[in-house]
């Protein structure tokens, strides 16, 4: 389970209350935390390792972490991560046709 899914068409649908446990990274760590589902936020993107991800998504998804930084101020722009980063050998999500430097530029500027 995730938290939230963002299809190609950049709709917004919520599964998990934000302040529940989504079970979206499995055995992961963060900074040698392990169990990463149980502080995090599980943002899932419709998608496939060879069709780039949609301008819809990006707006929707930086409009998401935009709202999950007012509801939790001390979210750090390093802490935004993928599953790729949390499991690595075991997830390759969001995968190289994530454009992370889009999302680095909007925390440094939003979060920094």
């Amino acid at each position: 389970s995730a938290h939230f899914l963002i299809d190609r068409e950049g709709r917004l649908t919520q599964f998990v209350d934000t302040d529940r446990k989504a079970w979206h990274a499995g055995e992961s760590a963060l900074d040698g935390v392990p169990d990463v589902n149980r502080f995090s936020v599980g943002i899932e993107l419709e998608g496939d390792e060879v069709t780039p991800y949609t301008e819809a998504q990006y707006e929707t998804l930086l409009r998401v972490l935009e709202e999950l930084r007012a509801a939790h101020p001390r979210i750090r722009p390093e802490r935004i991560v993928g599953h790729e980063h949390v499991a690595p050998g075991r997830k390759r999500d969001p995968g190289p046709l994530f454009d992370w430097g889009r999302i680095v530029g909007w925390a440094a500027g939003r979060l920094g």
